[in-house]
């Protein structure tokens, strides 16, 4: 039951961060020093990720360039003394492999995650979504979450999602976990775990079943794929992995495991320039 494989979709071509967006793919916009997508993998790969798929795009090689070894300049770099750097460059462990895999059509989430079986096989596997990057600077939070649901799925078989409270004034604006009875959770300084019966998608106030709002942060049984295939497009065209969750809900049921720590949406571009801001001061001590 131990989950070794992550799913990373990166297909999509960030419209909320235009102009940005236009030549350099959202992923590898930086927060502070680095690019955000590295430190969606850098969670990964601390949780016991040893198998990372991209489910990427043909125009955004960008991405798969930049975890790949550029030896020319890892030679150069070397040859004039700066092992750091050149360490830095190559931050992957060795025993943790990515594998890119192309999403051909735009078809939404539930499609792109489902792209990732042929490399995941019918191991159980975890979903990260590279806008949403938890902060690893507040005591490892950022990634303890992860790791705690890894955990939790081996002990129990059952598919998690992080969700974290939210103001009541903000509830509108995700897709809010459905109890068996209706509570708003306080944010706490450990993960609590609930039983989920689904979600609604931005309920108001007077009628959302909780106030925890879905993260970006996904393990699941493999039993998702054979209900992704079977999926029906919805408006739009695109196959919704929350149509896909519903329906392994049905047959399984869920956890979903409230945040420890804070996030940012490296996605929207006000949310992304506070993240940038806050990972551009930490990382200069200020």
């Amino acid at each position: 039951m131990k989950i070794t494989h992550a799913i990373i979709p990166t297909a999509g071509f960030g419209t909320r961060m235009l102009p940005l967006s236009k030549a350099v793919p959202k992923e590898l916009l930086p927060l502070g020093s680095r690019p955000a997508i590295a430190y969606v993998i850098e969670e990964a790969v601390s949780a016991g990720i040893k198998n990372i798929v991209l489910v990427n795009h043909a125009q955004k090689t960008a991405i798969e360039n930049y975890f790949d070894i550029n030896s020319e300049l890892d030679t150069q770099l070397r040859a004039k003394g700066k092992e750091t750097l050149a360490d830095g460059l190559n931050f992957l462990p060795s025993d943790v492999s990515i594998t890119s895999v192309r999403q051909g059509k735009p078809l939404g989430l539930g499609h792109a995650v489902l792209q990732g079986r042929a490399v995941v096989g019918d191991a159980p596997f975890a979903v990260l979504l590279p806008d949403v990057v938890l902060d690893p600077f507040t005591g490892g939070y950022g990634r303890d979450n992860l790791a705690f649901m890894l955990a939790r799925f081996a002990k129990t078989g059952r598919s998690q999602i992080l969700v974290d409270p939210v103001a009541d004034g903000d509830i509108h604006k995700y897709g809010i976990a459905r109890l068996a009875n209706k509570e708003m959770v306080a944010k706490g300084n450990s993960n609590q775990v609930f039983d989920v019966q689904g979600f609604v998608e931005k309920p108001s106030l007077e009628v959302a079943p909780s106030n925890l709002a879905v993260v970006g942060r996904y393990v699941f049984d493999n039993a998702i794929f054979d209900y992704l295939a079977k999926t029906v497009p919805s408006v739009g065209g695109e196959i919704q992995l929350t149509d896909a969750i519903d329906a392994l809900i049905g047959a399984q049921g869920m956890d979903v495991v409230t945040m420890m720590g804070g996030s940012f949406d490296a996605g929207d571009m006000e949310s992304y320039l506070k993240a940038f801001m806050y990972f551009a001061g930490r990382q200069l001590g200020v």
